[in-house]
């Protein structure tokens, strides 16, 4: 990697759990996450102009957005690619949002806490629900038989 963010790297030699790539896509999971409601604001706003877009995300907003933005990326090696990062759980994306709040990178209000990120769902598994994968009813024919 040629260049790094200073304060990602800095996060990372306190705490090198996490893959400095998984930071990275959480700044745009977050982003995305933002985007998402606040399109959902303005459709739900209508004619009445209150356009304000959400600036801040809940943990479990932000927790779904990581699996939808996951998704989108990688397709079927999203929970592949997150765990060779270092994310197994929505608690480890927990550990990053706020190591990235410590970093001045991100804030926060004082509802939010790492406890709003603890087995929220499984991660892995989440990310291949939408990914049905059956086998064929129809038999496989063995070389030489017709």
């Amino acid at each position: 990697m040629a260049h790094q963010h200073p304060r990602i790297a800095a996060i990372r030699e306190h705490d090198p759990r996490y893959a400095y790539e998984a930071y990275l896509f959480m700044l745009e999971a977050l982003n995305f996450t933002q985007q998402a409601a606040t399109a959902a604001n303005d459709a739900n706003a209508g004619s009445t102009g209150d356009r304000n877009g959400p600036k801040h995300v809940s943990g479990r907003q932000l927790l779904d957005g990581v699996r939808g933005y996951a998704r989108e990326e990688f397709g079927l090696m999203a929970a592949t690619v997150l765990r060779l990062w270092g994310v197994r759980a929505t608690m480890d994306v927990g550990e990053i949002v706020f190591n990235l709040i410590e970093a001045g990178l991100l804030s926060k209000t004082d509802s939010d806490s790492r406890e709003d990120f603890r087995d929220v769902f499984d991660l892995g598994q989440s990310l291949g629900e939408d990914y049905p994968m059956a086998l064929s009813d129809q038999p496989r024919i063995r070389r030489g038989e017709r």
